[in-house]
């Protein structure tokens, strides 16, 4: 088992704890799966807005310009073809959507790497709560200064422990970012460079990979006994 320490707010140790090496062991880090999740993540991000206009769509009028032989000029059938000057694109975009269906397993299995990679990394901070008496922005900037929050930072909390003093005070910090345990994606995690979670908030997303992976493990004994019999 590998364990982390617990931190306060003023950057003091306070207790430890105990985390799966299953679940965030440094041979746990699969790159390729978390390129997966950040690519899937990235193309539900786009809005897939882009147009070009159909040949119904463009002005003009649709009579022939000329006759069809004896001008020597070419053929031509409407000032609107794609071949002059303002006609309309052939086969050009059209909105659409560039999401497309992600298996759950893989993006535990995403979630699981990135966890593993912020630890083996050092860039994975547990507090014992993320409460202050105040919400100020100015004591969460002095409390991650104590942490040694020197660039970006994710913050995760537990969604049954989420105050308000927690949203006013970490909304208007630059590059820090606040999400629910049962919201961190692996792109979250990829994108700040470090990441700090309540103990409850650790606690309540480690339980819930330990037991995915055990369910997927049943899973693989049971498809094993069934091929050797």
């Amino acid at each position: 088992m590998a364990n982390v320490d617990v931190l306060n707010l003023n950057g003091d140790k306070v207790g430890s704890m105990e985390l799966a090496d299953a679940l965030f062991g440094a041979d746990q880090v699969n790159e390729g799966l978390l390129w997966e999740a950040v690519k899937h993540y990235r193309a539900s991000l786009r809005q897939g807005t882009h147009k070009t206009k159909s040949r119904t769509e463009v002005a003009g009028s649709g009579k022939k310009l000329w006759k069809q032989k004896g001008t020597g000029r070419a053929r031509i059938g409407s000032v609107r073809s794609p071949l002059w000057r303002h006609g309309y694109t052939v086969h050009g975009p059209q909105p659409r959507s560039y999401d497309y269906a992600f298996p759950r397993k893989k993006l535990l299995g995403a979630l699981r790497s990135a966890l593993a990679s912020k630890l083996a990394d050092g860039k994975l901070t547990v507090v014992d709560t993320l409460e202050l008496k105040e919400p100020k922005t100015k004591l969460y900037r002095a409390a991650l200064d104590k942490l040694n929050v020197t660039r970006t930072v994710l913050i995760v909390e537990n969604s049954k422990t989420l105050s308000q003093a927690l949203l006013l005070g970490a909304r208007n910090l630059e590059g820090v970012e606040l999400v629910l345990n049962n919201e961190v994606h692996p792109y979250d995690l990829l994108r700040y460079e470090r990441a700090i979670f309540s103990a409850a908030a650790l606690e309540q997303l480690t339980d819930m990979l330990e037991k995915n992976a055990s369910k997927r493990n049943a899973r693989r004994h049971l498809a094993a006994q069934k091929e050797a019999v």
